[in-house]
């Protein structure tokens, strides 16, 4: 059993619950911070539901009490609007977030982006690089892109994580870990896998400072 608490920003449905799953699995006390926290279907003592914005700076400030590690697992609905016209969701959060955890002395950041922000760009193949993610992924990435800069700013002990098309599959286990551009790729991996390697990274410094991409 660990005696840590991790705050799970983003935690009320698809990767973001989880990854609350995963860290309770392991033994962490979790703080679960989402607008929807009240509807995250799961009871346990060691789990806490905040009802607040990842935008709002109270309600942040609030949620990193006594926090040792943060993860942030952000996401917004592809529609019309989103595709058209972007988000500042993500660079907005960060830059708030960053904020808060200096001032509380928080140091450990576990932020998720995406196979093609930064330098991964054009490395999940042909489909998804050159007609999926200019059609339909371009402008929210961007966003994504603005967050990627404020993390790596920040002075925090942060980790990128990148990765590819999420699934509701069963997990694996057997992801793999890519660090070194020569060998990025695209590729599927289910929310499962990616909650477990994002749980492993509170503890696990090997990644510190680096945005490892996540395939199946």
């Amino acid at each position: 059993m660990h005696e840590s608490v991790v705050l799970i920003i983003g935690a009320s449905r698809g990767l973001g619950l989880e990854t609350v799953k995963a860290a309770l699995r392991a033994g962490y006390s979790v703080r679960a911070l989402a607008r929807s926290a009240h509807n995250i279907a799961l009871n346990d003592v060691r789990l806490e539901k905040i009802c607040g914005d990842a935008l709002d700076e109270s309600a942040i400030l609030q949620s990193l009490n006594g926090v040792n590690a943060v993860i942030q697992t952000l996401g917004v609905p592809i529609t019309p609007g989103t595709v058209l016209r972007g988000t500042d969701l993500f660079s907005g959060a960060s830059r708030v977030l960053v904020k808060r955890m200096r001032a509380a002395g928080v140091r450990r950041l576990i932020t998720v982006t995406g196979i093609e922000t930064g330098e991964s760009r054009g490395s999940a193949g042909f489909l998804h690089s050159r007609v999926l993610f200019p059609l339909i992924l371009q402008r929210i990435y961007d966003d994504k892109n603005a967050q990627e800069e404020v993390i790596r700013k920040s002075g925090l002990d942060w980790t990128l994580v990148r990765p590819g098309i999420l699934t509701n599959n069963v997990p694996t286990g057997r992801y793999r870990i890519r660090t070194d551009p020569r060998v990025w790729c695209g590729g599927f991996i289910t929310r499962a896998d990616v909650a477990d390697f994002l749980v492993r990274q509170i503890k696990d410094h090997t990644y510190i400072g680096k945005a490892p991409v996540l395939i199946g």
